[in-house]
């Protein structure tokens, strides 16, 4: 059954911000989808622990972030959307590390630790979200992902704020196994003292790279589909089946990386979601693989 729109009223009183009916599309790096039923951005870590406890355990709870990797249906999302904005987004420097709230963008923590003098964070730069959701769902590009760096991450609950290292996620391929409405907030990631040149240099490279294979600015979600076990990727299977540059409607598989899906101006979450399942029936067809969805997809699908 479909969760019906929730109003103000069941919600704690909150110093942050609270809006009904929330626009959402214009958001999304993908520039689609309908509105929340209610977005809720707290005013600070208590305002949050609040909402947390004293929300209704049946009112559903999305977090988003930078909504780099998401596909927001068009009908909206149920329930309560949650944005951390405002006093989640210090990024601190420590000797041998960057401690860095949720909404810190990956590449403003790339360029902090690089100016910095810290190696190791390099390929933050070549991720675009934020560390909240780097930290969800295991981000990695260019041969490390967060799991490599994560000392510890802080997890608002309903409970209250608990401290989790790596190994307490239990981090996989593109995923973290975080607590039930558990919303990171901090996280902290190792760094070593390096050559600030050299550093320097690993951060256009990447970026060099990103602007050479991905369709970095057009508007799409980041990798669409997870690499299969083993050393098969992606798009190769992708590009096998025949599936650069199809179309359906304003929605393409880019002809400059087709693992990604572009919405050339116009195309709704249905058209760029259908794409990428006609792209999925194409690949197991073709050799027998199926691929996994790595952008989220989440919300109301319209009638």
């Amino acid at each position: 059954m479909m969760p019906q729109p929730i109003s103000h009223a069941v919600l704690p009183p909150l110093r942050g911000r609270v809006e009904r009916d929330a626009p959402l599309g214009a958001a999304t790096w993908f520039r689609v989808g309908g509105p929340a039923d209610v977005l809720v951005r707290p005013a600070d870590l208590d305002d949050l622990l609040l909402l947390l406890r004293d929300m209704p355990a049946d009112v559903p709870l999305t977090i988003l972030g930078a909504a780099s990797n998401i596909i927001i249906r068009d009908g909206g999302i149920a329930g309560v959307v949650l944005r951390l904005a405002r006093g989640f987004g210090d990024v601190v420097v420590e000797a041998d590390g960057i401690i860095a709230g949720a909404a810190a963008l990956d590449v403003t923590v790339a360029e902090t630790a690089a100016a910095a003098g810290l190696g190791g964070l390099e390929f933050l730069v070549g991720i675009p979200g934020s560390i909240g959701g780097a930290v969800a769902m295991n981000a990695g590009a260019y041969g490390a992902e967060i799991k490599d760096v994560l000392d510890w991450a802080e997890i608002a609950t309903p409970e209250g704020l608990l401290r989790m290292d790596a190994a307490a996620l239990h981090f996989a391929y593109r995923h973290a196994q975080l607590p039930a409405r558990g919303v990171v907030v901090r996280a902290r990631l190792r760094a070593f003292a390096g050559d600030k040149t050299a550093i320097a240099a690993r951060l256009a490279e990447i970026r060099a790279a990103r602007e050479a294979t991905q369709p970095v600015r057009a508007r799409t979600g980041g990798s669409t589909f997870k690499n299969p076990h083993g050393d098969r990727k992606a798009w190769e299977l992708i590009d096998a089946a025949g599936c650069r540059g199809l179309t359906r409607g304003a929605a393409q598989v880019s002809e400059k990386h087709c693992n990604f899906l572009i919405n050339l101006g116009g195309a709704s979450a249905a058209d760029i979601e259908a794409l990428g399942e006609e792209v999925r029936a194409r690949v197991l067809a073709h050799s027998g693989v199926a691929l996994e969805w790595e952008i989220r997809r989440i919300g109301r699908t319209l009638p």
